[in-house]
């Protein structure tokens, strides 16, 4: 070969690499379209999921070159969690981030999180929702119409109210509670003696200034972002439960998205994840003393009280045994089980 031949053939080879490239990339170019996706929460922006929510904006902007674009829509601006999750299932909304109680009546797996003293601290419900149960449970999810991207933090409950301070279990009586609108809550307040009422999360705070209930139960962050201080006045830190927040995207419209698009909206929903938690977590503290600043008086349960309050909720766990599924209940009993050595 001569030197014009070889020559001649680095040129065709350089054309044919660079035409090669060229159509490489205009392919995943073509791979991502500009989308403006509606994420609906029924909480406000000051949250940690605020946070989240902005660090997953700003990821899904980078990875896409500013073609994926998260629009949020706060305090139940679209509707609450289950009106939300429905349009979801419809196809008429792309994202929601809701609490998983909400969901019990369309999946009722989601149940296992509602049970009382489920988790004592959070590294045991990172463990389990990062693990193979979380898997377990998303992989469920599809057949509802939804795909879970990712498991944030509604965090331990705690509650409130506006007649007396509670210490224990009996001091609960009579007291006319909201509750999230499922089975598993209801049995667990009522099993404690209060008079529990499913109410959306929207209409809490009037129903408390109107004494038209007594008293509520949700995170701290959640009480304090709420300024639910401005209508209660006791507060317990019973933390009795927690529950996740769960990233669900429309299966419908998912199934539209190509598979650059689902796998940037996947790792940003960790990225928005991690930043949640760690905000949510870093502000928990400060909220305990701004809602004591607020004039709010703060109680805390005996570890015998605690261990009574246990005790009594333990046949919450039979009977709905049916209704989340034994296997389902058995099987993060166990995995808990492996985490604290037992």
């Amino acid at each position: 070969m001569t030197k014009a031949t070889r020559t001649r053939t680095t040129r065709l080879l350089s054309l044919v690499a660079g035409v090669a490239l060229a159509a490489f990339a205009g392919s995943a170019e073509a791979q991502i379209k500009e989308r403006n996706i509606r994420v609906s929460n029924g909480i406000n922006e000051d949250h940690p999921v605020g946070n989240g929510v902005a660090k997953m904006r700003a990821c899904m902007a980078e990875k896409s070159g500013g073609k994926l674009k998260l629009q949020a829509f706060w305090g139940g601006a679209l509707g609450g969690d289950l009106q939300a999750t429905q349009a979801l299932r419809a196809g008429t909304q792309e994202m929601v981030i809701t609490s998983s109680s909400p969901l019990v009546g369309i999946m009722p797996e989601l149940g296992v999180f509602d049970l009382p003293f489920l988790f004592t601290n959070e590294k045991e419900a990172d463990a389990i929702l990062d693990g193979a149960f979380g898997t377990y449970i998303a992989d469920k999810l599809p057949g509802f119409g939804v795909v879970n991207l990712a498991y944030w933090e509604n965090g331990f409950r705690n509650l409130t109210n506006s007649k007396r301070a509670v210490t224990k279990a009996e001091e609960m009586t009579g007291l006319k509670v909201r509750v999230m609108q499922n089975n598993i809550f209801l049995d667990s307040f009522k099993t404690m003696g209060a008079n529990a009422t499913p109410m959306a999360f929207g209409e809490v705070f009037a129903a408390l200034e109107t004494h038209a209930i007594d008293g509520q139960e949700n995170p701290l962050v959640t009480i304090d972002t709420s300024k639910l201080y401005e209508v209660q006045k006791y507060l317990t830190l019973s933390r009795h439960a927690y529950t996740p927040f769960l990233m669900l995207y429309s299966k419908k419209l998912w199934d539209q998205l190509s598979a650059e698009e689902q796998k940037i909206l996947s790792d940003c929903a960790i990225v928005g994840r991690d930043e949640e938690r760690k905000v949510s977590r870093e502000l928990n503290d400060k909220s305990l003393a701004n809602l004591k600043a607020k004039g709010m008086q703060v109680s805390e349960v005996s570890a015998e009280e605690l261990a009574k309050m246990r005790d009594s909720t333990q046949a919450v766990y039979q009977r709905h045994q049916a209704t989340i599924g034994k296997d389902t209940i058995e099987r993060i009993q166990a995995d808990l089980a492996k985490l604290r050595g037992k």
